[in-house]
C-alpha cells in the first residue's frame, strides 16, 4: 500500500475498472461518454499530449485516434500494465509511471519523454479526486514542467442521483468524500468533488486562460489554456 489511498483503490480494481466504460445497461452514459470522447479526439487533433492518470487506457485510445504523439501516465503500476496490454498496437503512444501531483523535471523535456514537445495535456476523471489544496499544486506543476499555451483539456463526473458513490462528508476545506467498493467489497472513503462552473473558473483562473466548459447529464468537459 502506498501513501495515497485514490491510487491503492484504483490499483485495487485495475482489472475491472474498464467495466464502466462498456456498460450497456447505462445507454444515456455511453451516449454521453460517446459524445465527449468525439469531442476530445477532434480537440487533440496534431497534439503531441501528456495524458495524466490514463487508468486502463481507454481515453489513451481516444486521444491516439488523432494526435501525433502520446504520453500515457498513471501513478499506479498495475494501471499502467493493464493500458499497456490494451494499447499494443498503438504506435504513437509511449507509457510511464507518473505522479500528477508531483510531475518529473523531465516531462516537458523532449529528449527524455520519448514522444516530442508537449502541446496538450489530458486528464479524465482525476480532477474530481484531487483535494483543493492539491488542485494548485497540480495547475502549478503543469505551469511549470509544461510552460504556456498549451492546451488543457479535463473531464469528470457530473453527480448522478442514484449512481454516483454515496457521498460520506464534507471536510473542512470543502471537500466531499464518497464511498467506494472494491471488487473484494472493501470500502474505500476518497475525496470526489463535483465543482460548479463558477468554482472550476475561480479554482484554475489564476493559472489558466480561454476557459470553456461544457456539461452533460453524466460527465462535464473543461477545455483551456496553460499561463
Amino acid at each position: 500500500m502506498s501513501h495515497n489511498p485514490v491510487a491503492d483503490f484504483y490499483t485495487a480494481i485495475a482489472d475491472h475498472y474498464d467495466a464502466q466504460f462498456h456498460d450497456e445497461s447505462d445507454e444515456d452514459r455511453q451516449d454521453d461518454l460517446d459524445d465527449v470522447a468525439e469531442q476530445v479526439a477532434g480537440l487533440m487533433r496534431g497534439h503531441t499530449v501528456l495524458e495524466l492518470g490514463c487508468g486502463t487506457g481507454y481515453w489513451t485510445d481516444v486521444l491516439a485516434e488523432t494526435a501525433k504523439a502520446v504520453l500515457a501516465t498513471d501513478i499506479s503500476e498495475t494501471m499502467l500494465a493493464v493500458a499497456r496490454e490494451h494499447g499494443e498496437g498503438l504506435e504513437n503512444v509511449r507509457y510511464r509511471v507518473v505522479d500528477a501531483l508531483n510531475l518529473p523535471p523531465d516531462i516537458g523535456n523532449e529528449a527524455a519523454n520519448g514522444v516530442g514537445k508537449i502541446t496538450a495535456v489530458f486528464a479524465g476523471f482525476l480532477w474530481s479526486h484531487f483535494r483543493r489544496e492539491e488542485q494548485d499544486a497540480f495547475l502549478a506543476g503543469l505551469r511549470a514542467r509544461i510552460g504556456k499555451d498549451a492546451l488543457l483539456v479535463l473531464i469528470d463526473d457530473e453527480y448522478v442521483e442514484g449512481a454516483s458513490p454515496t457521498v460520506a462528508r464534507t471536510d473542512a476545506q470543502g471537500n466531499t468524500w464518497a464511498n467506494f467498493t472494491d471488487a473484494d467489497g472493501n470500502r474505500h472513503e476518497l475525496p470526489k468533488n463535483y465543482p460548479t462552473d463558477s468554482a472550476l473558473r475561480k479554482r484554475l483562473g489564476t493559472a489558466v486562460r480561454e476557459i470553456k466548459i461544457g456539461r452533460w447529464d453524466s460527465c462535464w468537459a473543461l477545455t483551456c489554456r496553460l499561463k
